[in-house]
Protein backbone atom coordinates (compact mmCIF):
# COMPACT_ATOMS: atom_id res chain seq x y z
CA UNK A 1 0.00 0.00 0.00
CA UNK A 2 2.87 2.50 0.91
CA UNK A 3 4.38 1.63 -2.48
CA UNK A 4 1.06 2.59 -4.06
CA UNK A 5 0.54 5.91 -2.57
CA UNK A 6 4.01 7.33 -3.59
CA UNK A 7 4.22 5.67 -7.01
CA UNK A 8 3.88 6.69 -11.12
CA UNK A 9 2.88 10.35 -11.00
CA UNK A 10 3.00 11.40 -7.43
CA UNK A 11 6.84 10.62 -7.87
CA UNK A 12 7.46 11.54 -11.58
CA UNK A 13 5.96 14.79 -10.42
CA UNK A 14 9.15 15.35 -8.14
CA UNK A 15 11.23 14.76 -10.48
CA UNK A 16 12.96 17.41 -12.63
CA UNK A 17 15.55 18.38 -14.61
CA UNK A 18 18.42 20.37 -13.55
CA UNK A 19 21.78 20.66 -15.25
CA UNK A 20 20.98 18.40 -17.62
CA UNK A 21 20.27 15.82 -15.12
CA UNK A 22 16.90 13.70 -13.67
CA UNK A 23 17.03 14.53 -10.07
CA UNK A 24 15.23 14.78 -7.06
CA UNK A 25 14.79 17.47 -4.02
CA UNK A 26 15.75 17.08 -0.54
CA UNK A 27 12.86 18.26 1.28
CA UNK A 28 10.55 15.79 -1.18
CA UNK A 29 12.86 12.92 -0.46
CA UNK A 30 12.88 13.98 3.09
CA UNK A 31 8.61 13.73 2.79
CA UNK A 32 8.79 9.90 1.26
CA UNK A 33 11.10 8.85 3.48
CA UNK A 34 9.20 9.76 6.53
CA UNK A 35 11.85 11.34 7.85
CA UNK A 36 11.30 13.04 11.58
CA UNK A 37 13.43 15.65 11.05
CA UNK A 38 13.08 16.82 7.43
CA UNK A 39 15.84 17.44 5.29
CA UNK A 40 17.87 17.29 8.72
CA UNK A 41 17.82 13.87 8.31
CA UNK A 42 19.04 13.80 4.69
CA UNK A 43 21.73 16.27 5.80
CA UNK A 44 23.17 14.16 8.44
CA UNK A 45 23.24 10.72 6.91
CA UNK A 46 24.82 12.51 3.54
CA UNK A 47 27.33 14.26 6.17
CA UNK A 48 28.49 10.89 7.69
CA UNK A 49 29.43 9.48 4.61
CA UNK A 50 30.41 12.04 1.72
CA UNK A 51 32.52 9.47 0.18
CA UNK A 52 29.90 8.12 -1.36
CA UNK A 53 28.85 10.65 -2.42
CA UNK A 54 30.49 12.59 -5.53
CA UNK A 55 29.41 15.32 -7.49
CA UNK A 56 27.40 13.36 -9.81
CA UNK A 57 25.38 11.97 -7.06
CA UNK A 58 24.44 15.36 -5.57
CA UNK A 59 24.90 18.77 -5.85
CA UNK A 60 23.65 22.11 -3.90
CA UNK A 61 21.26 24.24 -6.15
CA UNK A 62 22.33 27.80 -6.93
CA UNK A 63 19.92 30.76 -6.28
CA UNK A 64 19.60 31.19 -9.97
CA UNK A 65 18.19 27.20 -10.44
CA UNK A 66 16.21 27.64 -7.35
CA UNK A 67 14.40 30.22 -7.95
CA UNK A 68 14.44 30.32 -11.76
CA UNK A 69 14.44 26.97 -13.02
CA UNK A 70 12.14 25.64 -10.37
CA UNK A 71 10.22 28.28 -10.47
CA UNK A 72 9.36 27.35 -14.13
CA UNK A 73 9.05 23.89 -13.62
CA UNK A 74 6.69 24.17 -10.21
CA UNK A 75 3.65 26.52 -11.41
CA UNK A 76 2.57 26.50 -7.45
CA UNK A 77 6.26 27.58 -6.34
CA UNK A 78 5.52 30.49 -3.64
CA UNK A 79 8.86 32.39 -2.77
CA UNK A 80 8.07 33.94 -0.38
CA UNK A 81 10.23 34.78 3.02
CA UNK A 82 9.90 32.26 5.61
CA UNK A 83 7.49 30.26 3.48
CA UNK A 84 10.33 27.98 2.15
CA UNK A 85 13.82 26.51 3.71
CA UNK A 86 16.74 29.77 3.67
CA UNK A 87 19.07 27.38 3.08
CA UNK A 88 18.79 26.11 -1.42
CA UNK A 89 18.47 22.70 -1.51
CA UNK A 90 20.19 19.78 -2.64
CA UNK A 91 19.32 17.68 -5.59
CA UNK A 92 19.75 14.20 -5.87
CA UNK A 93 20.93 11.88 -9.41
CA UNK A 94 19.45 8.47 -9.93
CA UNK A 95 22.51 7.51 -8.60
CA UNK A 96 22.96 9.15 -5.50
CA UNK A 97 19.13 8.91 -4.80
CA UNK A 98 20.09 4.57 -4.78
CA UNK A 99 23.02 5.73 -2.36
CA UNK A 100 20.86 7.00 0.12
CA UNK A 101 18.44 4.50 0.83
CA UNK A 102 21.19 2.48 1.92
CA UNK A 103 22.57 5.38 4.59
CA UNK A 104 18.78 6.35 5.63
CA UNK A 105 17.26 4.57 8.52
CA UNK A 106 13.43 4.63 8.77
CA UNK A 107 10.67 1.89 7.80
CA UNK A 108 9.74 3.39 4.58
CA UNK A 109 13.32 4.02 2.82
CA UNK A 110 14.17 1.14 0.87
CA UNK A 111 10.45 0.68 0.21
CA UNK A 112 9.52 4.05 -1.11
CA UNK A 113 13.06 3.38 -3.10
CA UNK A 114 11.82 0.86 -5.44
CA UNK A 115 9.27 2.85 -6.22
CA UNK A 116 11.54 6.16 -6.93
CA UNK A 117 13.56 4.05 -9.25
CA UNK A 118 10.70 2.35 -11.26
CA UNK A 119 9.49 6.63 -11.44
CA UNK A 120 12.50 7.12 -12.76
CA UNK A 121 13.08 4.97 -15.39
CA UNK A 122 9.41 5.39 -16.59
CA UNK A 123 11.15 8.56 -17.04
CA UNK A 124 13.47 7.97 -19.45
CA UNK A 125 11.37 5.43 -21.33
CA UNK A 126 8.87 8.51 -21.39
CA UNK A 127 12.01 11.07 -22.68
CA UNK A 128 13.15 8.27 -25.24
CA UNK A 129 9.79 7.67 -26.49
CA UNK A 130 8.99 12.04 -27.29
CA UNK A 131 12.33 12.82 -27.80
CA UNK A 132 11.45 14.56 -30.90
CA UNK A 133 8.93 16.45 -29.35
CA UNK A 134 10.86 17.08 -26.35
CA UNK A 135 13.43 18.56 -28.77
CA UNK A 136 11.04 20.80 -29.96
CA UNK A 137 9.91 21.58 -26.91
CA UNK A 138 13.70 22.39 -25.72
CA UNK A 139 13.99 24.34 -28.95
CA UNK A 140 11.26 26.22 -28.26
CA UNK A 141 11.78 27.14 -24.47
CA UNK A 142 14.86 28.23 -25.60
CA UNK A 143 13.73 30.83 -28.19
CA UNK A 144 11.55 32.30 -24.85
CA UNK A 145 14.63 32.66 -23.00
CA UNK A 146 16.21 34.49 -25.96
CA UNK A 147 12.92 36.66 -26.25
CA UNK A 148 12.95 37.24 -22.68
CA UNK A 149 16.45 38.48 -22.52
CA UNK A 150 15.68 40.58 -25.40
CA UNK A 151 12.57 41.83 -23.31
CA UNK A 152 14.39 43.04 -20.42
CA UNK A 153 17.16 44.69 -21.87
CA UNK A 154 13.79 46.64 -23.56
CA UNK A 155 12.48 47.00 -20.11
CA UNK A 156 15.76 48.17 -18.92
CA UNK A 157 15.62 50.99 -22.35
CA UNK A 158 12.56 52.09 -21.17
CA UNK A 159 13.66 52.01 -17.08
CA UNK A 160 14.46 55.09 -15.26
CA UNK A 161 18.05 56.21 -16.05
CA UNK A 162 18.48 59.80 -14.80
CA UNK A 163 16.95 62.06 -12.32
CA UNK A 164 18.12 65.31 -11.25
CA UNK A 165 16.75 66.40 -7.57
CA UNK A 166 17.30 70.05 -6.23
CA UNK A 167 17.12 70.66 -2.39
CA UNK A 168 13.32 71.37 -1.43
CA UNK A 169 12.25 68.24 -3.80
CA UNK A 170 11.27 65.89 -0.95
CA UNK A 171 7.78 64.32 -2.05
CA UNK A 172 9.41 63.96 -5.37
CA UNK A 173 12.65 62.36 -4.99
CA UNK A 174 10.80 59.89 -1.96
CA UNK A 175 7.94 58.85 -4.67
CA UNK A 176 10.63 58.48 -7.58
CA UNK A 177 12.45 55.81 -5.03
CA UNK A 178 9.42 54.27 -3.63
CA UNK A 179 8.67 53.71 -7.73
CA UNK A 180 12.14 52.61 -7.98
CA UNK A 181 11.59 49.74 -4.93
CA UNK A 182 8.50 48.82 -6.08
CA UNK A 183 9.82 48.21 -9.80
CA UNK A 184 11.25 44.88 -8.14
CA UNK A 185 9.79 41.48 -8.64
CA UNK A 186 12.06 38.96 -6.68
CA UNK A 187 14.48 40.67 -4.55
CA UNK A 188 15.76 44.48 -3.58
CA UNK A 189 19.13 45.04 -2.08
CA UNK A 190 19.60 48.66 -1.00
CA UNK A 191 23.22 50.07 0.27
CA UNK A 192 22.84 52.81 2.33
CA UNK A 193 25.51 53.45 4.87
CA UNK A 194 23.25 56.46 7.14
CA UNK A 195 20.13 54.55 6.71
CA UNK A 196 17.23 55.26 9.19
CA UNK A 197 13.40 55.13 9.43
CA UNK A 198 12.91 56.94 6.95
CA UNK A 199 14.16 54.17 4.73
CA UNK A 200 11.65 51.66 6.59
CA UNK A 201 8.82 54.05 5.66
CA UNK A 202 9.23 53.85 1.97
CA UNK A 203 9.58 49.76 2.13
CA UNK A 204 6.32 49.10 3.94
CA UNK A 205 4.05 48.42 0.72
CA UNK A 206 7.49 46.87 -0.95
CA UNK A 207 6.41 43.23 -1.18
CA UNK A 208 9.73 41.18 -1.87
CA UNK A 209 12.82 40.43 -0.06
CA UNK A 210 14.60 43.44 1.11
CA UNK A 211 18.84 43.40 2.13
CA UNK A 212 19.87 46.19 3.45
CA UNK A 213 23.54 46.67 4.21
CA UNK A 214 24.48 49.88 6.06
CA UNK A 215 27.03 50.99 8.74
CA UNK A 216 27.47 51.74 12.25
CA UNK A 217 26.90 54.89 11.48
CA UNK A 218 23.00 54.37 10.89
CA UNK A 219 20.33 55.24 13.29
CA UNK A 220 18.28 51.92 12.40
CA UNK A 221 17.87 50.49 15.79
CA UNK A 222 17.67 46.57 16.21
CA UNK A 223 14.11 47.75 17.80
CA UNK A 224 12.87 49.54 14.63
CA UNK A 225 14.08 46.53 12.46
CA UNK A 226 12.34 43.91 14.83
CA UNK A 227 9.46 45.56 14.93
CA UNK A 228 9.32 46.04 10.98
CA UNK A 229 9.96 42.36 10.24
CA UNK A 230 6.97 40.97 13.09
CA UNK A 231 4.77 42.50 10.78
CA UNK A 232 6.53 42.30 7.45
CA UNK A 233 9.00 39.56 7.81
CA UNK A 234 10.85 40.91 4.95
CA UNK A 235 14.07 43.01 5.74
CA UNK A 236 17.66 41.25 6.44
CA UNK A 237 20.10 44.13 7.45
CA UNK A 238 23.39 43.38 7.26
CA UNK A 239 26.30 46.44 8.87
CA UNK A 240 29.32 46.66 6.81
CA UNK A 241 31.84 49.55 6.71
CA UNK A 242 32.77 48.74 3.41
CA UNK A 243 30.66 50.85 1.23
CA UNK A 244 30.52 54.84 0.84
CA UNK A 245 28.31 55.30 -2.32
CA UNK A 246 24.64 54.00 -2.35
CA UNK A 247 23.23 51.71 -4.31
CA UNK A 248 19.98 49.77 -5.34
CA UNK A 249 19.83 46.84 -6.98
CA UNK A 250 16.54 45.38 -8.20
CA UNK A 251 16.27 41.75 -9.35
CA UNK A 252 19.83 41.12 -9.28
CA UNK A 253 19.70 42.90 -13.02
CA UNK A 254 18.84 46.53 -12.46
CA UNK A 255 21.61 48.66 -10.42
CA UNK A 256 21.00 52.13 -9.59
CA UNK A 257 23.98 54.95 -7.93
CA UNK A 258 21.85 57.45 -5.45
CA UNK A 259 24.06 60.54 -5.03
CA UNK A 260 22.71 60.94 -1.24
CA UNK A 261 21.39 58.65 1.55
CA UNK A 262 17.71 58.66 1.90
CA UNK A 263 18.14 60.45 5.41
CA UNK A 264 19.20 63.70 3.43
CA UNK A 265 16.58 63.62 0.19
CA UNK A 266 15.95 67.08 0.06
CA UNK A 267 18.69 68.98 1.62
CA UNK A 268 21.04 69.81 -1.18
CA UNK A 269 21.25 68.27 -5.35
CA UNK A 270 21.83 64.87 -5.83
CA UNK A 271 21.65 62.78 -8.96
CA UNK A 272 20.16 59.03 -8.74
CA UNK A 273 21.91 57.08 -12.11
CA UNK A 274 21.14 54.03 -13.81
CA UNK A 275 24.14 51.79 -14.06
CA UNK A 276 24.16 49.32 -17.40
CA UNK A 277 27.56 48.41 -17.10
CA UNK A 278 26.90 44.57 -16.91
CA UNK A 279 30.50 44.07 -15.73
CA UNK A 280 30.18 47.05 -12.58
CA UNK A 281 26.60 45.40 -11.96
CA UNK A 282 27.83 41.72 -11.78
CA UNK A 283 31.22 42.31 -10.20
CA UNK A 284 28.96 44.22 -6.90
CA UNK A 285 26.78 41.60 -6.87
CA UNK A 286 29.33 39.23 -6.38
CA UNK A 287 31.07 41.45 -3.55
CA UNK A 288 27.99 42.10 -1.55
CA UNK A 289 27.47 37.75 -1.88
CA UNK A 290 31.38 37.95 -0.04
CA UNK A 291 30.30 40.38 2.67
CA UNK A 292 27.48 38.08 3.20
CA UNK A 293 28.97 35.32 3.47
CA UNK A 294 31.65 36.12 6.20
Amino acid sequence: MKEKLVSDKNIQNKIYEIRGKQVMLDSDLAKLYECKNGTKTINQAVGRHLDRFPEDFYFQLTSEEYYDILRSQIGTLELEQGKYSKYLPYAFTEQGIAMLSSVIRTDAASQVNISIMRAFVSMKHYLYNNRDVYQILNYINNKINEHDEKLNELFIGFTKKEKLFFAGDVYVAYSYVHGIFKDSVNDLIIIDPYADLKLLDILVDVNVKIKLITSNKSKLTKAQIDLFNKQFDKLYVLKSEEFHDRYFIIDKKILYHVGTSINSIGKKVFNINLIEDKYIRDKLLDYIQNIIDK
